[in-house]
């Protein structure tokens, strides 16, 4: 666990985009949205930490995209989990809640 501000802050929204998309394929803007509306408003995700995001994790194959148009028929990327994404959700929730529960170990006074 020893992972600096940085990478603690990238791996969470990074395990967030994971678990959104494991829901339903959908593009950046509407996975925002959905981000916000799933954290009771409590979590914004802004577009300059969105799309790089997006981008790292299509590079690392757990996400792929494609052009589809939208409800009000413009063109969006829409992203959708691998099987690969599937297999890191399941690690990235794993060492998200050990991390959890190192934090409120030590915040109980235990």
């Amino acid at each position: 666990m020893a992972r600096t501000q940085t990478d603690l802050l990238r791996g969470t929204l990074d395990l967030l985009i994971l678990r959104t998309l494991a829901g339903a394929p959908m593009h950046g803007w509407a996975l925002s949205q959905r981000i916000q509306q799933q954290s009771e408003n409590l979590l914004r995700v802004g577009q300059g930490s969105l799309y790089p995001a997006l981008q790292r994790l299509e590079q690392q194959g757990w996400i792929e995209s494609e052009w589809q148009s939208t409800e009000q028929n413009r063109p969006a990327r829409v992203y959708t989990l691998t099987a690969s994404g599937k297999r890191a959700l399941t690690a990235e929730t794993r060492e998200w809640r050990d991390y959890v529960r190192a934090v409120d170990l030590i915040l109980a006074g235990s």
